[in-house]
């Protein structure tokens, strides 16, 4: 496979609490400080933009993986919160944890549903996003298969 570029254009006019923008091909969005950390907190942030790199990356590699695998899901809906330390000024992201949770079709049975708790598990190291933040950030998974 070839690389692929990813653009993303940034615009910063004033000082550490303005506002600023960012603009790729699929979004466009104000960004700023989060108010948690005496920002503004208009539009997004950096800390939310992670978030949700690490969770899509990890839904839609999960769904990838129960497809490939033939396991049919009835829904697959996900909460993620980030945890993100700020001590004295030094702000540090710690933690990741999804929190998924998989309705399967009724009928489906024993050995797949073992196979889908293996795969929710193995859909973290499979992402791209969980594997760039490896040994930066802990990134865990609480799920609940009904």
């Amino acid at each position: 496979m070839a690389e692929h570029l990813f653009h993303l254009k940034a615009n910063w006019p004033g000082l550490r609490n303005d506002v600023g923008s960012i603009e790729t091909l699929n979004l466009k969005t104000k960004v700023s400080i989060p108010v948690e950390m005496d920002g503004p907190g208009i539009g997004t942030n950096p800390d939310e933009m992670l978030l949700g790199a690490a969770a899509t990356c990890y839904i839609i590699t999960l769904a990838a993986m129960l497809e490939r695998s033939g396991i049919e899901k009835t829904s697959l809906t996900m909460e993620s919160v980030g945890v993100v330390d700020y001590t004295n000024g030094v702000v540090t992201y710690k933690k990741i944890i999804h929190k998924p949770v998989l309705v399967l079709h009724e009928d489906t049975s024993e050995d797949k549903k073992r196979i889908a708790e293996r795969l929710i598990m193995k859909a973290e190291d499979s992402c791209m996003i969980s594997r760039a933040l490896k040994g930066n950030v802990e990134v865990t998974v609480e799920a609940i298969i009904q």
